[in-house]
């Protein structure tokens, strides 16, 4: 392993190929800080440019690329409570609070630094554990997957803020939300007035419509000049003492990220916000939770990155991706003439090995532009609030209009801008909406599959020793909460 690691570093070591790294982050920061450009569109739109490129710097551009991208979507998800990406949604959380609080650049700082580091630590474990770990994530049936959603919108009681029964309420309407189109089973039409809704509610318009388009409402009622907070913006001051205080978090999350990522179909937003729940969890300080606390940033931005090559392991090892940007890889390794898969590392371990060595090398380097990109990035919020909420809402809907190049995104992310506004004013969260959106159709189709496989014995899935260990830790995350917000509220009384 060592010999073939210092193979793939000598492949890299070449002018050509840093030069590619360096473009691959700076494309990767625009693509994923613009809403509407996921990594995967990025990765598709770049692929085109790799025919004529050898197959190891054509790959290692397109890999650093999504991992660049990765972190791209936290800068507006902090600086304008617009994510980049659906994985910088947990980002927004607390980013975005201490924004306004004036620490924008302590935010941006805290959010590259754990970024890299999750990049870094998630690198090595592909590393050593791609194969072995890869067989683990094949041993995932309907009951698993099944068991797993459930367990993610378990974590609905930690993620409240308030009343329980509001989250529950943006829950629910999450979950219809994805009841909304062609039945996945059975191919039975539901709810679905318009041709358009036949494949569902678009994700991304409505994530950039809840979180986005709602704070340019907000600014608009409060059009208070931005220029009066100028002397409360800050640099890095106070980032790098905040990092010390969450360490265990800063080594917690990427190894969390990176085992979720090896699942397949997992991917870098329920890793984020399994990672936020879990930092919030185990916080001393639960309540500054969604207020502003570092230890959130840190939580979701590791996880999502460290995601990243953990989505790679899969592919490489089993030829099987783990995510949707991972599938486009699987289409350049083909255009190159690679099979991936076992063989893969025996007829040319250059080529896995060299992306390995390249995610080392992305890490430290994503660091470097990340850190120089804040005193600038963080001018953003020096902008008064009127335009910023012109400049914001024209970025929305230009990201809802590239999705698919139609009118249709823009009318969905208008309909969920005025949604969230309604529920923000309602004080009822908009987090449980987000979680049930991505959950929920992996929950529905896992368990009619589960059905058919059982021929609808719902104990079946009580037959899965994994399924049974996750279904105990989605009650334990659920219900462990409410029980310890009841005694509080008895105690008080």
């Amino acid at each position: 392993m060592v010999e073939n690691l210092l193979m793939g570093f000598q492949e890299l070591l070449t002018i050509e190929i840093m030069l590619i790294i360096i473009m691959g982050t700076i494309i990767g920061y625009f693509v994923g800080s613009l809403p509407g450009l996921t990594p995967s569109i990025g990765i598709a739109l770049l692929i085109p440019f790799t025919f004529t490129m050898d197959p190891i710097p054509g790959l290692i551009l397109l890999i650093t690329l999504y991992v660049a991208a990765e972190y791209g979507g936290g800068i507006t998800a902090i600086l304008l409570n617009a994510p980049g990406t659906p994985a910088a949604a947990a980002t927004a959380f607390d980013g975005y609070p201490m924004t306004k609080q004036g620490e924008a650049g302590k935010a941006l700082t805290i959010s590259i630094v754990a970024s890299a580091i999750g990049a870094l630590i998630s690198a090595i474990l592909l590393i050593f554990t791609a194969v072995p770990v890869a067989g683990f994530a094949l041993q995932f049936g309907p009951a698993e997957y099944f068991a797993l959603a459930i367990f993610g919108l378990s974590l609905v009681s930690s993620l409240s803020q308030g009343s329980m029964l509001k989250s529950l309420i943006a829950m629910l309407f999450g979950l219809l939300i994805i009841t909304i189109g062609i039945d996945p089973v059975d191919g039975v039409v539901r709810f679905a007035f318009t041709n358009n809704l036949l494949e569902g509610v678009p994700f991304l318009p409505a994530l950039i419509g809840l979180f986005a388009l709602s704070e340019v409402f907000y600014m608009l009622e409060d059009s208070t000049d931005k220029k009066k907070e100028m002397k409360k913006i800050k640099g890095f001051e106070g980032a790098f003492p905040a990092l010390n205080k969450i360490k265990k978090t800063l080594i917690k999350a990427p190894i969390l990220g990176y085992i979720i990522g090896v699942i397949p179909g997992a991917g870098t937003t329920i890793a984020s916000l399994i990672s936020y729940n879990e930092a919030k969890r185990t916080s001393k300080d639960k309540e500054s939770f969604g207020k502003g606390n570092p230890e959130g940033i840190a939580a979701s931005e590791g996880a999502n990155n460290a995601a990243v090559p953990g989505s790679l392991g899969p592919l490489l090892a089993l030829g099987i991706p783990g995510s949707a940007s991972a599938a486009i890889l699987i289409g350049a390794l083909t255009i190159q003439g690679l099979e991936p898969g076992p063989m893969l590392f025996t007829r040319s371990p250059e080529v896995p090995y060299s992306i390995f060595a390249s995610l080392l090398l992305t890490a430290p380097l994503m660091l470097a532009v990340g850190l120089l990109g804040v005193n600038m990035w963080v001018r953003v919020t020096l902008i008064p609030k009127n335009v910023l909420a012109i400049i914001v809402g024209s970025i929305c809907i230009l990201g809802a209009y590239a999705y698919s190049n139609s009118m249709y995104p823009v009318w969905i992310m208008l309909i969920f801008g005025v949604i969230g506004y309604l529920f923000r004013k309602a004080s009822i969260p908009t987090t449980p909406i987000v979680l049930a959106m991505v959950l929920g159709f992996l929950m529905e189709v896992n368990f009619r599959r589960a059905m058919v496989v059982s021929g609808g014995d719902v104990w079946f899935i009580f037959t899965q020793p994994i399924a049974i260990i996750l279904i105990v830790l989605a009650a334990l995350s659920l219900f462990v909460p409410m029980i310890k917000q009841f005694k509080e509220s008895r105690r008080t009384a």
